[in-house]
């Protein structure tokens, strides 16, 4: 559905973004992740079709947003980060003109149907100026979807919402995603750790790393990471681990935690478990730890910036 070669965007002598590529299939929610001023408004907007590159191509819906602009718009919803809405018109009278504007076959009842599924019944005869932050969010996201886009490109979808309407619009952009590709930015890491089947994570305008959020734990982690928790002192047990085979990386706390790393795809809790036991330890905790999104998302900024 979107698929990009080589974009490179400049403003003037600053490098906005630098040789983007990458693809992302139907059905696919895609999460852009980095820093302010990485590049990733940049890259919607040409993703949009709102501006062209300096260089490089990007298909959209099979469609080039240079030489078929048009027919780009046509299959792609946007939501950008501060969304353009006429403050003096109601929201039935703005989403009905913006449905008109696409020339849409029953507008009305396609303007009612995006209102109930973005939870805005009770409000469609209000005006925006009167809308809070993120009753206006909604608003720009039922603009969106009027269309019935292909493709729906989201800046900071959930920004300025309670976390009860950010629960239900995670929701809507999981139901979307089945049918539609989805690719958001946030500042929410954790977020595109809940929503995203893969996540791009760009800095100074280059992707610094492209993978699913558990692939990406995997690989900064060097293997998987395990927390285990006894009664007692904790720097003695862990002279206990160093005997089990594939433990490594071993920590101890003054709390009773010991976190540990051990190799890929082999399970060592029974034998970690069974150790611990037999050396008189009581065994309060034991799971497996995962690299957070943030972790990551500083780890390999820092890590570009380090280069």
């Amino acid at each position: 559905m979107i698929r990009v070669q080589g974009l490179t965007k400049d403003y003037g002598s600053r490098r906005a973004i630098d040789g983007l590529t990458f693809d992302v299939e139907q059905g696919e929610i895609i999460g852009f992740l980095g820093p302010n001023g990485a590049g990733k408004t940049t890259t919607m907007r040409i993703l949009t079709a709102y501006m062209p590159p300096t260089e490089g191509q990007a298909i959209v819906a099979g469609y080039d947003v240079v030489e078929d602009s048009l027919e780009v718009r046509r299959r792609v919803g946007y939501l950008p980060e501060t969304v353009p809405l006429y403050p003096d018109m109601t929201v039935f009278d703005y989403l009905k003109f913006m449905a008109d504007l696409r020339h849409l076959p029953n507008a009305e009842e396609r303007v009612d149907e995006v209102v109930e599924m973005v939870g805005l019944g009770e409000r469609i005869n209000s005006y925006i100026g009167t809308l809070s932050k993120g009753m206006r969010q909604r608003v720009g996201l039922a603009q969106a979807l009027l269309h019935r886009p292909q493709v729906l490109i989201l800046d900071e979808p959930t920004i300025g919402l309670d976390p009860a309407q950010v629960v239900e619009v995670r929701n809507l952009i999981r139901e979307i995603g089945k049918e539609r590709t989805v690719m958001l930015s946030t500042h929410i890491l954790s977020e595109a750790q809940q929503l995203c089947d893969r996540v791009l994570i760009i800095n100074k305008g280059k992707i610094v790393a492209e993978d699913t959020p558990a692939n990406l734990q995997l690989r900064l982690s060097g293997g998987e990471r395990m927390l285990v928790r006894v009664r007692g002192e904790a720097e003695e047990a862990a002279q206990v681990l160093h005997k089990v085979k594939g433990v490594q990386a071993i920590q101890a706390f003054p709390d009773g935690r010991i976190e540990f790393n051990f190799p890929p795809g082999q399970d060592v809790r029974a034998e970690v478990a069974r150790a611990l036991v037999q050396n008189g330890y009581d065994l309060l905790e034991l799971r497996p730890l995962q690299m957070s999104l943030e972790e990551i998302f500083l780890e390999l900024t820092r890590s570009e910036e380090q280069a």
